[in-house]
């Protein structure tokens, strides 16, 4: 019976153990198949409201702001693949264990500012999808603010967890209208080049606010409890998997699956953020237009420059990124309160079965709603929500990284070597960002 259950989940039938499964042709579908909770963490780094941060980078500051690109490419790379070993390991995300092995006033300090930072967050992208809405086809934006969140939210309490996630995964692709936009936009290549290798400091306080804005926006808390429980719940779902603490078979091979998986998602949000970047420098701020605050203002903006399309390119690019963020902070939220409280956690649990999990969901969905309803600027609560988020960064880091090499949470697989130190780099470029933004607030 094990041996017939084994050839089962191996794919494989007849007496000969050796053969080969065909090889699947290439197409877009197998590959984005192979991928998984990096790809849609990367992709929804770039929500709305990032894309307003980098819209906003590129319009004020041209391209010489580029290099941050680069900079942060191996820092966010670092801490995403950190996050996921260790729900890979354990079998938990970050909450569970905080849970199991550290005091629990840590964890609702943590769980208390994630919530907060998240379900603001969602009110942001739910304002900034509304807009580029009625930019497209007018209307009400308050209507669509309604639909989009409910959308969202019942797609995942109500849609079945596989399907679900390759509906996220065929999303990511709208984040492709961002390379489509730099057709409109007249692209000095040279500059833009120089700008991502050659970083051209100034030594101004909106030039370092920027920056501290663009680390806040590439390395956010809801990303890393959201990897780490994304990498837990496929375990969880596939009766071949176990917590690797348990059964170390395989180990290796699911480690090299996780990077590839997270340098491919890190790899493609960054590539986008530049994208924005670059067709912010080469259509408003070639046009002096540098007065750009959100997502969709950057859109309008680009009508009369880059023309119709470009404007129709990014805003559509908009509601895609916002369609696959608003589950993610919405999910990460309920991850983190239903680990934290040991409930019965997972999207692909049906609703009956985590009734608490699932709630929580809804409650930060629909307090992201109505957000939209109350005399609250959107901007400045996004503006607050980064605050919070680039401050709750530094601490869950630092935690993670200790978390990262004890041995009663990872077992054998303390994680240690260049992954570790660039880890803790990552950490420290983080804290110098809160400290400048500490400082710029006091100035």
């Amino acid at each position: 019976m094990t041996h017939k259950t084994s050839q089962k989940h191996d794919g494989k039938s007849g007496s000969a153990p050796t053969e080969q499964a065909p090889r699947q042709p290439f197409s877009v579908r197998n590959v984005l198949k192979a991928l998984g909770p990096g790809l849609i963490t990367g992709a929804s780094d770039d929500d709305p409201s990032g894309i307003g941060t980098y819209s906003q980078a590129g319009a004020q500051l041209g391209y010489g702001i580029g290099w941050t690109m680069l900079l942060t490419f191996p820092l966010m790379t670092a801490i995403q693949e950190i996050s996921a070993r260790v729900g890979r390991v354990t079998g938990h995300g970050i909450s569970g264990n905080v849970c199991r092995h550290y005091p629990s006033w840590l964890l609702v300090v943590v769980v208390t500012l994630l919530s907060i930072a998240n379900t603001v967050n969602i009110a942001a992208d739910l304002s900034a999808m509304a807009d580029a809405t009625k930019l497209l086809i007018g209307g009400p934006a308050i209507l669509y603010v309604v639909l989009f969140g409910v959308a969202s939210v019942a797609a995942q309490i109500f849609m079945n967890y596989r399907r679900y996630v390759a509906v996220l995964k065929w999303l990511t692709l709208s984040l492709f209208a961002y390379v489509a936009a730099l057709a409109f936009a007249k692209v000095s290549w040279t500059e833009a080049l120089a700008g991502v290798l050659l970083p051209r400091i100034t030594w101004s306080a909106d030039y370092f606010t920027t920056i501290v804005a663009i680390l806040g926006t590439t390395i956010s808390p809801y990303l890393f409890f959201w990897q780490a429980s994304q990498e837990a719940e496929e375990q969880r779902i596939d009766a071949s998997k176990h917590p690797l603490i348990e059964r170390h078979y395989g180990a290796q091979r699911e480690f090299s699956r996780i990077r590839a998986d997270t340098i491919t998602g890190m790899a493609f949000s960054n590539l986008i953020a530049l994208s924005i970047i670059v067709t912010a420098a080469a259509s408003l701020h070639a046009a002096g237009k540098t007065d750009i605050q959100t997502s969709a203002q950057a859109a309008e903006a680009l009508r009369p420059i880059a023309g119709p399309f470009a404007e129709v390119i990014f805003a559509l690019g908009i509601v895609g990124t916002g369609l696959l963020a608003i589950p993610v902070l919405a999910g990460a939220t309920a991850y983190a309160v239903g680990e934290g409280r040991r409930w019965s956690v997972g999207l692909a649990r049906k609703p009956k079965e985590a009734i608490a999990f699932y709630s929580v969901l809804a409650l930060s969905g629909g307090i992201g709603i109505a957000l939209n309803f109350t005399p609250i600027d959107p901007i400045s609560a996004l503006y607050w929500s980064a605050v919070v988020n680039g401050v709750l960064a530094v601490p869950v880091m630092v935690l993670l990284m200790f978390m990262a090499r004890h041995k009663p949470v990872m077992g054998r697989f303390v994680i240690g070597g260049w992954l570790y130190w660039l880890g803790w780099l990552s950490t420290a470029a983080m804290a110098l960002s809160v400290i400048a933004m500490g400082v710029g607030l006091l100035l």
